[in-house]
């Protein structure tokens, strides 16, 4: 299967890799990186044909963003999470694509999916108040989904809360500048958005849970199998496809470090079984995850390809997937890392930016395993349907 994105961001990977650190030094994707990420269609793999997408197999768009992610960890993030946005809008009403892709196929979508806002019922739409954190690569993007929890005539969230997709044009939301100031992904600039008594109309709000069902899939009238994967199995496939990815750059750093290096004890890296056995053991781990994720993301769209419906155990096997995944390839990248000596950690070795980014990717909701890893156990043993709680991130 050809990759002509892949092949675009092999033929640019120096650029790429030099620039993350001016990414992290300006808390965002610099211009070019993110010309880059434009020029080579790694955005619009998994978006509709319509509005000249790709329409890629899922596992080739995971490979993009890994290979993204082990050139500049920031770069593979901003397209693991803003290339899933058109995914989804690839299924939103008619009127909303062509309001946003209609003059521009390359219009970028920003999220966050949190439901930290709440929409209050009027005429013709809802007014939506709120902030979120976390609208990675937002700077670059002119449109956003947002999350939301439906109010009553008072604001009041209604109980049970229903959760909600919101869709925002820029003008109707602020960029907090200064609130992206963390440890690691520093340059995916992932700042705070507030929304103040925005008027949205019917037609840019969908509820999520029609995602989950398949109603809004169905409704779409997509038929590529690309679409047919579980919502809760294509999300995190961005975030965590990036996270291997930078565990790969980890260990690719390290082993063009490790190449001449001596140890201080005389001894050349080449030369020392314990660390060459944990170079290879890491290796294999990172490798293990990377073929989990992919084959993960396949067999659902084989799945769909088929015609076939998923099933809760299905989506809850999937995350765990997913969320072992990330762990496996942080703790092997923990290993090489640990094994980098101290000039390692020097700021300008790339190995200490891998190390923080990949630490901060695993911190991100989607990769918390407890209710996860619970869920499937339950869902394992025939206890069905598992507590409410369990069910956000299935």
């Amino acid at each position: 299967m050809t990759n002509p994105v892949l092949d675009f961001i092999e033929e640019h990977a120096d650029e790429i890799a030099a620039l993350g650190p001016e990414n992290e030094k300006l808390g965002k994707l610099t211009p070019r990186a993110a010309e880059i990420l434009r020029q080579s269609g790694v955005i619009k793999m998994l978006q509709s044909a319509k509005y000249g997408g790709s329409e890629a197999h899922p596992a080739e768009f995971a490979k993009t963003v890994m290979r993204i992610a082990s050139l500049d960890g920031s770069s593979g993030w901003v397209s693991g999470i803003v290339g899933v946005h058109p995914w989804e809008m690839s299924m939103m009403p008619a009127q909303l694509q062509e309001e946003i892709w209609g003059e521009d196929h390359d219009t970028w979508i920003a999220s966050p999916y949190a439901p930290m806002g709440v929409l209050r019922p009027v005429e013709g739409g809802y007014i939506f108040n709120g902030r979120w954190q976390f609208s990675s690569g937002t700077d670059h993007c002119d449109w956003i989904f947002l999350g939301a929890f439906l109010g009553d005539e008072d604001g009041k969230t209604i109980m049970p809360p229903k959760n909600y997709h919101v869709v925002l044009p820029r003008s109707d939301y602020e960029i907090v500048e200064d609130s992206w100031d963390v440890v690691g992904l520093r340059g995916t600039g992932s700042k705070d958005v507030i929304v103040k008594d925005a008027f949205i109309p019917e037609y840019r709000v969908v509820e999520f849970g029609r995602f989950l069902n398949g109603s809004q899939l169905a409704d779409s009238g997509q038929t590529d199998p690309c679409f047919g994967i579980p919502f809760t199995t294509a999300f995190p496939l961005g975030i965590t496809s990036a996270v291997i990815g930078i565990a790969e750059g980890a260990l690719n750093a390290h082993l063009a470090y490790q190449k001449t290096r001596v140890q201080i004890t005389g001894t050349k890296v080449k030369d020392d079984p314990y660390v060459l056995f944990a170079i290879s053991a890491a290796a294999e781990e990172i490798k293990a995850s990377r073929t989990a994720i992919l084959d993960n993301v396949t067999f659902f769209y084989d799945k769909a390809k088929r015609g076939e419906e998923v099933t809760f155990e299905e989506r809850a096997a999937s995350r765990r997937t997913q969320v072992a995944a990330a762990w496996r390839a942080v703790r092997a990248m923990d290993e090489v890392v640990a094994r980098s000596g101290g000039n390692g950690m020097r700021m300008d070795n790339p190995i200490q930016r891998f190390w923080r980014d990949g630490h901060m990717g695993l911190a991100h909701a989607i990769h918390v395993p407890g209710s996860v890893f619970h869920a499937a156990a339950l869902l394992d043993i025939d206890v069905t349907p598992p507590p409410g709680p369990m069910l956000s991130m299935i």
